[in-house]
Protein backbone atom coordinates (compact mmCIF):
# COMPACT_ATOMS: atom_id res chain seq x y z
CA UNK A 1 0.00 0.00 0.00
CA UNK A 2 1.46 3.65 -0.94
CA UNK A 3 1.06 5.56 1.80
CA UNK A 4 -1.24 8.58 1.19
CA UNK A 5 0.03 12.56 1.91
CA UNK A 6 -1.35 14.67 4.95
CA UNK A 7 -3.01 16.76 1.81
CA UNK A 8 -5.30 13.10 0.45
CA UNK A 9 -6.29 12.52 4.15
CA UNK A 10 -7.76 16.32 4.80
CA UNK A 11 -9.69 15.95 1.03
CA UNK A 12 -11.32 12.55 2.49
CA UNK A 13 -11.83 14.59 6.02
CA UNK A 14 -13.24 17.48 4.12
CA UNK A 15 -15.78 15.24 1.63
CA UNK A 16 -16.34 13.06 4.57
CA UNK A 17 -17.54 16.01 6.80
CA UNK A 18 -20.06 17.61 4.13
CA UNK A 19 -20.98 14.71 2.58
CA UNK A 20 -20.90 17.07 -0.88
CA UNK A 21 -17.75 17.45 -3.10
CA UNK A 22 -18.84 20.92 -3.85
CA UNK A 23 -18.93 22.07 -0.37
CA UNK A 24 -15.67 20.55 0.27
CA UNK A 25 -13.82 21.82 -2.45
CA UNK A 26 -15.24 25.43 -1.68
CA UNK A 27 -14.03 25.10 1.68
CA UNK A 28 -10.68 23.73 0.62
CA UNK A 29 -10.23 26.42 -2.23
CA UNK A 30 -9.80 23.33 -5.27
CA UNK A 31 -12.24 22.36 -7.79
CA UNK A 32 -14.62 19.67 -7.94
CA UNK A 33 -12.59 17.33 -10.34
CA UNK A 34 -9.42 18.11 -8.51
CA UNK A 35 -10.86 17.23 -5.43
CA UNK A 36 -12.77 14.37 -7.10
CA UNK A 37 -9.61 13.13 -8.73
CA UNK A 38 -7.47 13.47 -5.40
CA UNK A 39 -10.42 11.27 -3.51
CA UNK A 40 -9.87 8.28 -6.38
CA UNK A 41 -6.05 8.52 -6.04
CA UNK A 42 -6.45 7.94 -2.43
CA UNK A 43 -8.90 5.17 -2.67
CA UNK A 44 -6.80 3.65 -5.56
CA UNK A 45 -3.58 3.80 -2.65
CA UNK A 46 -5.46 2.22 0.31
CA UNK A 47 -6.84 -0.39 -2.41
CA UNK A 48 -10.44 0.36 -0.82
CA UNK A 49 -13.34 2.14 -1.78
CA UNK A 50 -14.52 4.97 0.83
CA UNK A 51 -17.38 6.87 -0.79
CA UNK A 52 -20.65 5.50 -2.26
CA UNK A 53 -21.49 8.30 -4.78
CA UNK A 54 -24.48 9.17 -7.09
CA UNK A 55 -25.42 11.72 -8.97
CA UNK A 56 -27.19 12.80 -6.19
CA UNK A 57 -25.65 11.97 -2.89
CA UNK A 58 -22.50 10.70 -1.37
CA UNK A 59 -22.34 8.82 1.75
CA UNK A 60 -19.33 6.84 3.09
CA UNK A 61 -18.44 3.25 3.13
CA UNK A 62 -17.71 0.72 6.15
CA UNK A 63 -14.09 1.55 5.09
CA UNK A 64 -14.70 5.29 4.71
CA UNK A 65 -16.22 5.75 8.08
CA UNK A 66 -13.56 3.15 10.14
CA UNK A 67 -10.92 5.57 8.65
CA UNK A 68 -12.80 8.66 9.24
CA UNK A 69 -13.17 7.76 12.98
CA UNK A 70 -9.28 7.03 13.62
CA UNK A 71 -7.92 10.25 11.28
CA UNK A 72 -10.24 13.10 12.44
CA UNK A 73 -9.41 12.99 16.01
CA UNK A 74 -5.34 13.61 14.72
CA UNK A 75 -6.13 16.13 12.05
CA UNK A 76 -8.39 18.19 14.96
CA UNK A 77 -4.71 17.58 17.15
CA UNK A 78 -2.96 18.57 14.46
CA UNK A 79 -4.60 22.00 13.81
CA UNK A 80 -4.63 22.51 17.55
CA UNK A 81 -1.02 22.08 17.34
CA UNK A 82 -0.35 24.68 14.81
CA UNK A 83 -2.61 26.98 15.96
CA UNK A 84 -0.70 26.76 19.51
CA UNK A 85 2.76 27.74 17.85
CA UNK A 86 0.79 30.62 15.80
CA UNK A 87 -0.40 31.82 19.23
CA UNK A 88 3.43 31.12 20.58
CA UNK A 89 5.34 33.24 17.81
CA UNK A 90 2.49 35.55 18.45
CA UNK A 91 1.44 35.82 15.00
CA UNK A 92 -2.00 35.04 14.56
CA UNK A 93 -1.99 33.50 10.42
CA UNK A 94 -4.58 31.29 7.97
CA UNK A 95 -7.47 31.81 7.17
CA UNK A 96 -10.63 32.45 9.28
CA UNK A 97 -14.32 32.11 7.56
CA UNK A 98 -17.34 34.06 8.85
CA UNK A 99 -20.58 33.57 7.61
CA UNK A 100 -22.53 36.63 7.63
CA UNK A 101 -26.19 38.19 5.94
CA UNK A 102 -25.69 41.49 4.26
CA UNK A 103 -25.84 43.90 7.25
CA UNK A 104 -23.78 41.91 9.21
CA UNK A 105 -21.13 41.70 6.72
CA UNK A 106 -21.46 45.65 6.07
CA UNK A 107 -20.54 46.63 9.82
CA UNK A 108 -17.63 44.61 9.92
CA UNK A 109 -15.90 45.37 6.77
CA UNK A 110 -16.77 49.15 7.72
CA UNK A 111 -16.02 48.73 11.37
CA UNK A 112 -13.61 45.98 12.15
CA UNK A 113 -11.83 44.14 9.02
CA UNK A 114 -9.73 47.68 8.63
CA UNK A 115 -7.79 47.07 11.92
CA UNK A 116 -8.39 43.80 12.07
CA UNK A 117 -6.51 43.36 8.96
CA UNK A 118 -3.58 45.88 9.46
CA UNK A 119 -3.16 44.19 13.23
CA UNK A 120 -2.59 40.82 11.37
CA UNK A 121 -1.79 40.80 8.26
CA UNK A 122 -0.69 37.22 7.97
CA UNK A 123 -4.61 36.53 8.26
CA UNK A 124 -6.66 36.20 5.54
CA UNK A 125 -10.47 36.88 6.20
CA UNK A 126 -12.78 35.07 3.71
CA UNK A 127 -16.43 36.89 5.13
CA UNK A 128 -19.18 34.95 3.21
CA UNK A 129 -22.42 37.37 2.73
CA UNK A 130 -25.73 35.78 2.32
CA UNK A 131 -29.00 35.60 3.54
CA UNK A 132 -29.57 31.97 4.25
CA UNK A 133 -28.77 30.18 7.81
CA UNK A 134 -26.03 28.25 7.56
CA UNK A 135 -25.11 25.27 9.66
CA UNK A 136 -21.29 27.24 10.50
CA UNK A 137 -19.67 24.04 11.27
CA UNK A 138 -20.88 21.52 9.29
CA UNK A 139 -19.64 24.33 6.05
CA UNK A 140 -16.39 24.33 7.38
CA UNK A 141 -17.24 28.58 8.71
CA UNK A 142 -15.18 29.46 12.48
CA UNK A 143 -17.62 31.54 12.91
CA UNK A 144 -21.14 33.48 11.79
CA UNK A 145 -23.34 36.61 12.01
CA UNK A 146 -26.60 36.72 12.71
CA UNK A 147 -29.52 38.53 14.58
CA UNK A 148 -28.92 37.78 18.21
CA UNK A 149 -32.84 35.93 18.55
CA UNK A 150 -31.37 33.66 15.51
CA UNK A 151 -28.23 32.07 17.03
CA UNK A 152 -28.59 28.59 18.05
CA UNK A 153 -28.36 27.80 21.67
CA UNK A 154 -25.33 26.11 21.52
CA UNK A 155 -23.40 28.57 20.55
CA UNK A 156 -21.37 31.13 21.98
CA UNK A 157 -23.03 34.53 21.28
CA UNK A 158 -21.33 38.40 21.04
CA UNK A 159 -23.23 40.85 20.41
CA UNK A 160 -22.25 43.88 18.35
CA UNK A 161 -23.34 47.08 16.36
CA UNK A 162 -26.18 47.68 18.98
CA UNK A 163 -29.98 47.25 18.55
CA UNK A 164 -31.99 47.03 15.38
CA UNK A 165 -34.97 48.48 14.40
CA UNK A 166 -37.27 47.21 11.71
CA UNK A 167 -39.57 50.29 10.30
CA UNK A 168 -42.83 50.00 7.94
CA UNK A 169 -42.37 52.91 5.12
CA UNK A 170 -43.73 54.45 2.32
CA UNK A 171 -43.47 56.97 -0.33
CA UNK A 172 -45.05 60.79 0.21
CA UNK A 173 -46.86 59.92 -3.09
CA UNK A 174 -48.19 56.65 -2.22
CA UNK A 175 -49.68 58.26 1.17
CA UNK A 176 -51.30 60.88 -1.01
CA UNK A 177 -55.00 60.07 -0.75
CA UNK A 178 -54.81 57.36 1.58
CA UNK A 179 -55.59 56.94 5.31
CA UNK A 180 -52.25 55.90 6.70
CA UNK A 181 -52.28 52.78 8.88
CA UNK A 182 -52.57 53.05 12.71
CA UNK A 183 -52.46 49.86 13.97
CA UNK A 184 -51.10 46.80 12.11
CA UNK A 185 -54.24 45.49 11.41
CA UNK A 186 -54.88 48.78 8.73
CA UNK A 187 -52.40 47.14 6.48
CA UNK A 188 -54.83 44.94 5.07
CA UNK A 189 -56.59 47.66 3.67
CA UNK A 190 -52.75 48.73 1.84
CA UNK A 191 -50.03 47.75 -0.88
CA UNK A 192 -47.20 46.20 0.47
CA UNK A 193 -44.28 45.11 -0.91
CA UNK A 194 -43.61 41.63 0.77
CA UNK A 195 -40.29 39.47 1.60
CA UNK A 196 -38.97 36.49 0.96
CA UNK A 197 -36.92 34.86 2.85
CA UNK A 198 -33.85 32.69 2.11
CA UNK A 199 -35.55 29.59 2.83
CA UNK A 200 -38.56 30.48 0.60
CA UNK A 201 -40.84 31.01 3.24
CA UNK A 202 -42.17 34.77 2.69
CA UNK A 203 -41.65 37.33 6.02
CA UNK A 204 -44.06 37.93 8.56
CA UNK A 205 -43.78 41.36 9.65
CA UNK A 206 -43.49 41.47 13.49
CA UNK A 207 -44.86 44.67 15.77
CA UNK A 208 -45.05 45.13 19.51
CA UNK A 209 -47.03 47.97 21.60
CA UNK A 210 -46.99 47.77 25.34
CA UNK A 211 -46.37 44.02 25.38
CA UNK A 212 -48.50 43.33 22.77
CA UNK A 213 -46.98 41.09 20.08
CA UNK A 214 -48.39 40.89 16.39
CA UNK A 215 -46.72 38.61 13.23
CA UNK A 216 -48.45 39.92 9.46
CA UNK A 217 -48.48 38.40 6.55
CA UNK A 218 -48.75 41.65 4.92
CA UNK A 219 -50.81 42.02 1.70
CA UNK A 220 -49.68 42.72 -1.86
CA UNK A 221 -48.41 41.83 -5.54
CA UNK A 222 -44.93 42.54 -4.90
CA UNK A 223 -42.41 39.84 -3.55
CA UNK A 224 -38.97 40.89 -3.37
CA UNK A 225 -35.78 38.82 -1.00
CA UNK A 226 -33.17 41.98 -0.52
CA UNK A 227 -33.88 44.74 1.89
CA UNK A 228 -32.32 47.31 -0.50
CA UNK A 229 -35.06 46.52 -2.97
CA UNK A 230 -37.38 46.84 -0.72
CA UNK A 231 -36.80 50.27 0.19
CA UNK A 232 -36.08 51.45 -3.46
CA UNK A 233 -39.39 49.76 -4.03
CA UNK A 234 -41.23 51.67 -1.35
CA UNK A 235 -39.11 55.05 -2.27
CA UNK A 236 -40.39 54.44 -6.39
CA UNK A 237 -44.17 54.24 -4.79
CA UNK A 238 -44.98 50.77 -5.15
CA UNK A 239 -46.33 50.17 -1.48
CA UNK A 240 -45.32 49.90 1.90
CA UNK A 241 -42.14 48.00 2.74
CA UNK A 242 -40.86 46.97 6.24
CA UNK A 243 -37.27 47.01 6.33
CA UNK A 244 -34.22 47.55 8.26
CA UNK A 245 -33.95 51.43 9.58
CA UNK A 246 -30.53 51.59 8.47
CA UNK A 247 -31.63 50.90 4.95
CA UNK A 248 -34.37 53.65 4.78
CA UNK A 249 -32.64 56.12 6.88
CA UNK A 250 -30.98 58.47 3.62
CA UNK A 251 -34.55 58.05 2.15
CA UNK A 252 -36.06 59.32 5.11
CA UNK A 253 -33.44 62.38 5.15
CA UNK A 254 -34.00 63.21 1.73
CA UNK A 255 -37.93 63.14 1.93
CA UNK A 256 -38.39 60.12 -0.54
CA UNK A 257 -40.03 57.91 2.40
CA UNK A 258 -42.11 58.42 5.48
CA UNK A 259 -42.61 56.11 8.05
CA UNK A 260 -45.78 54.63 9.54
CA UNK A 261 -46.50 52.63 12.42
CA UNK A 262 -43.47 54.32 14.41
CA UNK A 263 -45.07 53.28 18.13
CA UNK A 264 -45.29 49.47 16.78
CA UNK A 265 -41.80 49.67 15.72
CA UNK A 266 -39.49 49.03 19.06
CA UNK A 267 -35.45 48.32 19.34
CA UNK A 268 -34.98 45.27 19.26
CA UNK A 269 -31.45 42.73 20.17
CA UNK A 270 -29.04 43.74 16.82
CA UNK A 271 -26.60 41.04 15.59
CA UNK A 272 -24.33 38.58 17.05
CA UNK A 273 -21.03 37.15 15.87
CA UNK A 274 -21.20 33.19 17.34
CA UNK A 275 -19.09 30.42 16.98
CA UNK A 276 -19.14 26.83 18.79
CA UNK A 277 -18.76 26.99 22.69
CA UNK A 278 -17.15 23.27 22.68
CA UNK A 279 -14.30 23.13 20.06
CA UNK A 280 -10.85 24.86 20.28
CA UNK A 281 -10.69 28.90 19.22
CA UNK A 282 -8.25 29.47 16.05
CA UNK A 283 -6.00 31.95 17.24
CA UNK A 284 -7.05 34.43 14.33
CA UNK A 285 -10.69 33.59 15.61
CA UNK A 286 -9.42 35.01 18.56
CA UNK A 287 -7.89 38.07 17.68
CA UNK A 288 -11.04 38.94 15.46
CA UNK A 289 -13.40 38.92 18.61
CA UNK A 290 -10.48 41.34 20.96
CA UNK A 291 -10.42 43.64 17.60
CA UNK A 292 -14.63 43.52 17.43
CA UNK A 293 -14.65 44.45 21.36
CA UNK A 294 -12.05 47.27 21.06
CA UNK A 295 -14.47 48.55 18.49
CA UNK A 296 -17.29 47.83 20.46
CA UNK A 297 -15.78 49.63 23.47
CA UNK A 298 -15.24 52.82 21.47
CA UNK A 299 -19.00 52.86 19.47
Amino acid sequence: MIRPSLNDLAAFAAVAGHLSFRRAADVLGVSRSALSHAIIGLEGKLGVRLFNRTTRSVSLTEAGAGLLARIDPLLQDLDLALDTLSEERGAPSGTLRINANKSGALILLKNVAPQFLTSYPDVELDLVSEGRLVDIVEEGFDAGVRLLETVPRDMVAIPFGGDVRFIAVASPSYLEGRTAPITPEDLQAHRCIRQRLPSGKRYRWEFAKHGAEIAVDAPGNLTLDDSDLLTQAAADGRGIAYVPEHFAKPFLVSGQLASVLDDWCPPTAGLALYYPRNRHMPSPLRAFIDVLKQVERRR
